[in-house]
């Protein structure tokens, strides 16, 4: 006995077939077209326990029809599947009134726990994001199955109070994450407020928070408002908690658990609404464990976890970040620019310690140091090269100590995390981000020498030449001054 009936509509036959088949195998009943008329009109019928549907179609785009379909039949549960897969596509589905959006492929096990959760759940709202968001452009950008997941939990939380915690590491764009939940939810007419903990004094955190009375600190000449005054009635930003000091730690958890707070030399207790959303590069659980941050203050903060990829583990995002980053120089009067698909490819092989953030910054460079239309491989290479050569050492004399040099470069290449220590696991950090830029340093620094640089590393020069291929390292042979 069928356990529902389920309408697909799809325009690609072999989708149509696939789904047909997998769902009655798990014991539904399927029926499948390829146009929205037809769906439409078994809509009208008042067929259908669940609606399957792709975005594009030849004679109407689903997100035109979902909300025909939602005002006839409100209850009904429209799964939407698209190609498109970009924050605006997820966002514009939940604003629409979808159940669930997945982007193509999808996992056929999971469209069939879906259309399970969707028939066991009748009588559910749909999660709804902003109603008159403007959705031309966003800042989150990437159609890789990593980006793909976080476009799916915002599509869900914008319409809650959840408190989110965001992890990832710098240049990842953990602000950028608060603000789509904050702009595409329901709290987006009241302000968005940010405090980076890590840019903030240790001992003036409390007052930045909530506020002091005039004389309640040596300097405090008047009364100040906190960042949680600020933000009443939107969204309090919380960057790089896992640098707040405990007594402030212990002052948050108390407004979470209470719903109010006093100010720094204040007596009046304080009513707060406000959604907080919390971000940290660190691993808050070891800091728990070396009693650094408190556990029931973690899990107060962490209801919904949102981890951010760094760009190694989303290379295939880069042509299109790229692009983006071209758009966004061309609207700065920098000139309108294209790039080379080679060129992408290079930019691929580069380890990106900085995220997100500095292959902007490396492409912002390139369009206000080069004239042409189209940038090549070769100008690509030029500059990453560049960008390398500039952090080793010039100097005239054969170095006394070569690891000398190689420790300088490693010391420049760390301070680049700031105050932030980087993360567990570190030989592996190393040999997946730096090799690319260790070994130019070491060639650099014996002037192209395999033999010398393979021995500054410790390595095989057959190893040596065999990295060098593989990472396409352009050695610069250059005489002796």
């Amino acid at each position: 006995m069928a356990q529902g009936s389920v309408l697909i509509a799809d325009d690609d036959s072999a989708i149509r077939t696939v789904l047909n088949q997998a769902l009655a195998r798990a014991g539904y009943a399927p029926r499948a077209t390829g146009n929205a008329a037809t769906l439409w009109r078994w809509v009208q019928q008042g067929e259908g326990d669940v609606v399957i549907t792709d975005v594009v179609m030849p004679d109407e785009n689903a997100f035109d029809l979902i909300p025909r379909i939602k005002k006839l039949r409100p209850d009904l549960p429209i799964i939407v599947m698209s190609a498109q897969n970009t924050l605006v596509t997820a966002l514009t589905a939940a604003e629409r009134g979808a159940y669930e959006y997945l982007p193509k492929p999808f996992d056929l096990s999971e469209l069939v726990s879906v259309v399970g959760r969707a028939l066991a759940e009748p009588g559910r709202r749909p999660v709804r994001a902003q109603e008159d968001s403007e959705t031309d452009e966003l800042p989150l950008i990437g159609r890789s199955p990593a980006m793909q997941e976080i476009y799916r939990i915002l599509a869900r939380l914008t319409q809650t109070d959840l408190s989110v915690m965001i992890n990832g590491e710098s240049g990842t764009g953990k602000e950028l994450v608060a603000r789509v939940l904050h702009d595409y939810g329901k709290r987006r007419r009241g302000p968005f407020i940010a405090l980076n903990m890590a840019a903030i004094p240790r001992e003036l955190i409390e007052s930045e928070l909530f506020g002091h009375e005039k004389g309640s600190f040596t300097g405090a000449q008047a009364r100040t408002t906190g960042r949680f005054e600020q933000a009443e009635g939107g969204t309090l930003f919380l960057d790089e908690i896992g640098d707040m000091p405990l007594e402030a730690q212990t002052r948050l958890l108390r407004v979470l658990q209470q719903g109010e707070y006093t100010t720094v030399g204040g007596r009046t207790p304080i009513k707060t609404n406000v959604r907080i959303i919390a971000a940290t590069h660190r691993d808050l659980k070891s800091q728990i464990q070396q009693g650094l941050f408190r556990e029931d203050l973690y899990y107060r903060l962490n209801v919904v976890p949102i981890r951010l990829p760094p760009l190694r583990e989303r290379l295939e995002d880069i042509g299109d970040l790229v692009r983006h980053f071209l758009r966004v120089a061309a609207n700065e009067g920098l000139g309108q620019r294209s790039i080379e698909s080679a060129a992408i490819e290079k930019l691929k092989q580069h380890p990106w310690p900085g995220n997100v953030r500095e292959l902007e910054n490396f492409v912002r460079r390139l369009s206000a140091l080069y004239s042409q239309d189209t940038l090549s491989a070769d100008v690509v290479q030029h500059e990453l090269a560049e960008a390398i050569a500039q952090t080793v050492p010039e100097s005239n004399d054969d170095p006394q100590d070569l690891s000398e040099m190689v420790e300088r470069y490693l010391g420049k290449y760390f301070a680049g995390f700031g105050d932030e220590l980087p993360p567990p696991n570190l030989y592996d950090r190393v040999i997946r981000e730096v090799e690319y830029p260790l070994l130019s340093a070491a060639l650099a620094a014996t002037r192209g020498n395999q033999i010398r640089a393979a021995e500054l590393l410790g390595m095989n020069r057959n190893t040596l030449r065999a990295r060098i291929k593989t990472l396409n390292i352009r050695v610069l042979r250059t005489p002796a001054h």
